[in-house]
């Protein structure tokens, strides 16, 4: 019986293309989370054509990681859900878990044309981890690697697509919309995409022996660059946090991948701390 991660982020939903759709002040919220419910339903879906027994945990990933509706959400499932926790938008993320499906997810700052591209907030600039660019898609997909576990799948636009194969080329993805900019894309009709989602889980899964985790070499060094002085000077409080290049970007070396993606959850808590 197959240990299945859903990850689900929001960005990268079919159809939506605004953070109006994403944020829970703005009037276009619910019709989003509705959306991505229905998203993640076909994967679910998707899985279960493939392992009728597989045991299936979703990690809702976006914002306050509280947008998913569970009353809605297929029955089948665990939902994990609220923060802070521990592995962040892998929250049920353990050596057990045999793949992990990233739905919904966008591509990494600086990467446009793509659909609200950013990385993790607009506190963070930009994260590297050995030297090498990388967004939430590459850290959760190295946080996973650390676990021994495969992304066999991963759902946005196509820029976000094209993010998870240079890291993980074996992996399946199905874009969902094809990225005209910030917050303009040509999407295709819901329930179009939520075939294809299904589809492509199904596909997944059953080649899920064939993917190799993503490996980061250890020890990690993280840089992240900042957007707040104010936030590089908290985080210099934390043990072996250094400032470097002026004022905006502070670098840890981290035992290991799982260390580096803990000190990054902690420096977007501190970031939304305001100087008094």
């Amino acid at each position: 019986m197959p240990k299945v991660l859903i990850s689900a982020d929001m960005e990268g939903v079919s159809s939506i293309v605004h953070s109006a759709e994403t944020n829970p002040e703005r009037h276009e919220y619910e019709r989003g989370r509705a959306l991505m419910t229905a998203d993640v339903n076909a994967v679910i879906a998707g899985v279960f054509d493939a392992e009728p027994s597989a045991d299936v945990l979703v990690a809702d990933a976006h914002g306050l990681f509280r947008n998913l509706l569970p009353e809605d959400l297929d029955e089948r499932v665990r939902l994990i859900r609220g923060r802070p926790r521990p592995h962040g938008m892998l929250g049920g993320l353990a050596d057990d878990v045999d793949a992990v499906l990233f739905i919904g997810y966008h591509a990494r700052a600086g990467s446009g044309p793509a659909v609200i591209a950013h990385t993790i907030n607009d506190a963070v600039l930009s994260v590297r981890l050995n030297g090498r660019e990388v967004g939430e898609i590459g850290l959760n997909a190295a946080l996973a690697g650390h676990h021994g576990v495969p992304v066999v799948l991963l759902s946005g636009d196509d820029v976000a697509c094209a993010e998870l194969l240079d890291l993980v080329p074996t992996a399946t993805t199905v874009a969902v919309k094809r990225a005209l900019g910030q917050a303009a894309a040509e999407t295709m009709h819901p329930a179009v995409a939520r075939d294809r989602l299904r589809q492509g889980a199904g596909a997944a899964i059953r080649r899920r022996t064939q993917i190799v985790p993503l490996s980061i070499t250890s020890p990690v060094t993280l840089e992240v660059d900042l957007y707040s002085p104010a936030t590089v000077d908290t985080a210099t409080l934390i043990p072996g946090v250094d400032r470097v290049d002026g004022a905006r970007t502070v670098v840890f070396t981290g035992r290991d991948v799982a260390e580096a993606y803990d000190v990054v959850q902690l420096l977007v808590l501190l970031a939304q701390v305001k100087p008094g």
